[in-house]
């Protein structure tokens, strides 16, 4: 089964390509939902993290309390590794199992969405990379109309994130998303062509 990391910057359409992969028949998982899983109420992992960071980062129903834990390991770089040491190792057994499955059902190509999938270094973990991009000024534009922040705001987000040439730099494939949904169609409607093509390739 031939698979691809599905990545981009906020607000250039990451999460719209991998529901249109969804809808042709392409399974993308979605980490964030992996990385919810794994601290979930009851769950080792949360577990793990009262253990390290004590039972405030908790909220009043008993989960994670993510702002709270955000703020913290904001400006703490102990408290982000510890964290991520007790999270990333789940994530990671929690995708591997989820793509594991996907292979056994049949599938030919599978994909993992992942915010800060280079930032990490996780892409190498797939057979292909996939970037989402737009102009800056689209991705101020949608952050803006989505979150209802000043534009602004929105550029201070972006600016504290990895610019997306750098993602641009190791892709395999990069989607990009400025124009209307026909043009973004059209290019998954590429996107699949291509990732089967390696797919067939690599078995030959």
């Amino acid at each position: 089964m031939l698979t691809f990391g599905l990545t981009g910057g906020i607000g250039t359409g990451k999460s719209t390509v991998a529901a249109q992969l969804r809808a042709r028949g392409i399974p993308v998982l979605d980490a964030d939902l992996v990385a919810r899983d794994v601290v979930a109420p009851g769950s080792e992992g949360l577990a793990e993290i009262v253990a390290a960071f004590g039972p405030d980062v908790l909220d009043a129903s008993g989960a994670l309390d993510r702002a709270a834990m955000r703020r913290r390991i904001m400006t703490d770089a102990d408290a982000r590794a510890r964290l991520e040491a007790i999270t990333h190792p789940r994530i990671f057994h929690g995708v591997m199992d989820a793509l594991n499955a996907l292979e056994e059902d049949g599938e030919r190509i599978a994909g993992v969405e992942a915010a800060l999938m280079v930032e990490t270094g996780s892409y190498r973990l797939y057979d292909r990379l996939v970037v989402v991009s737009c102009a800056p000024d689209t991705q101020v534009a949608r952050v803006v109309a989505r979150d209802g922040v000043s534009a602004d705001e929105a550029r201070t987000v972006l600016a504290a994130q990895l610019p997306l040439a750098d993602k641009e730099a190791v892709a395999d494939v990069v989607v990009h998303n400025d124009g209307d949904l026909a043009a973004l169609e059209a290019q998954v409607d590429a996107l699949i062509v291509r990732l089967a093509a390696d797919d067939f390739d690599d078995e030959e």
